[in-house]
């Protein structure tokens, strides 16, 4: 659509954009943009260069569709938010759907978006081996892009919004994000290669604490002040995954450190000066 005009919510309602970032998701993408109907004014979709139909189904349901090669995860965020025509933006990814009450949550919403500091979480759950999880989390969705930002991180991007100004909405956020288990690990790797990359570039420091503390921490986290062990292997499964997650963090963090310091140490001896009288011998 080259032209957006706001009609839905009535006179004197704030127009919104939806914002969705895609790679290679045309089986999900359609219900994703379908739940955003009721209160969004467009739908702005940001293609990473899918090699299916993503791109082409996007635009046959009347989305605004921008092509941009893979920058990572927040740049992309922020790249398809600077194109929505609307200050008022709400994030979603291709594989969320918006339950009926929190479309009409926001749609009402929309008549009272007045204060531009304002942001607004919303509780999302996810999916595990076909069973609903029963432990979700509120994630700030609908802002004012004039207001904030994008956090600028490798991975867990989000608007950089403080606690004080959020507001919960009512409904749901379902996060339809299992597709296997095979699936499920070369994401995981690909997650927790973003998280030891993000503390190894802050220069937090590797510390074994991790490795011995957070793993079971996670664990009885999730299984049991949670509540997964009511959601039977499904549940127990999720929880074993995060114990994986914090390890494979814990241990790729190590090796950055690792690495970066036996690099700094080789570049050392390479550029120390031979002393006199020491020979230097080679490996054949």
């Amino acid at each position: 659509m080259d032209s957006v005009t706001s009609v839905l919510g009535g006179p004197g309602s704030y127009p919104i954009s939806a914002v969705i970032i895609a790679q290679d998701d045309e089986i999900r993408i359609a219900k994703a943009i379908q739940s955003c109907r009721l209160f969004a004014d467009e739908v702005v979709v940001i293609d990473g260069g899918s090699k299916d139909g993503t791109l082409e189904l996007s635009e046959s349901l009347n989305c605004r569709v921008f092509v941009n090669p893979w920058p990572g995860y927040a740049k992309q965020r922020e790249f398809g938010v600077e194109r929505a025509v609307h200050d008022w933006v709400f994030l979603i990814d291709t594989d969320e759907i918006v339950s009926d009450e929190l479309a009409a949550n926001i749609l009402e919403r929309k008549k009272l978006l007045t204060d531009e500091a304002a942001a607004y979480s919303i509780y999302r759950v996810g999916d595990f081996l076909g069973r609903w999880l029963n432990h979700g989390e509120y994630l700030v969705r609908l802002y004012n892009r004039k207001q904030y930002g994008i956090l600028n991180s490798l991975v867990h991007e989000r608007p950089e919004v403080s606690e004080e100004r959020t507001v919960r909405l009512n409904g749901t956020l379902w996060h339809q994000g299992f597709r296997s288990i095979n699936d499920h690990v070369m994401r995981f790797n690909k997650y927790t290669d973003l998280e030891a990359q993000s503390a190894y570039l802050s220069g937090k420091p590797f510390r074994i604490s991790r490795l011995l503390v957070r793993p079971p921490a996670r664990f009885v986290q999730q299984y049991f002040v949670h509540g997964l062990f009511k959601k039977g292997i499904s549940g127990f499964a999720v929880a074993v995954f995060w114990v994986m997650y914090e390890f494979m963090v814990g241990f790729k963090h190590y090796e950055l450190n690792h690495s970066g310091k036996l690099a700094q140490h080789n570049a050392e001896g390479q550029a120390e000066p031979e002393k006199k009288g020491e020979r230097s011998y080679a490996v054949q």
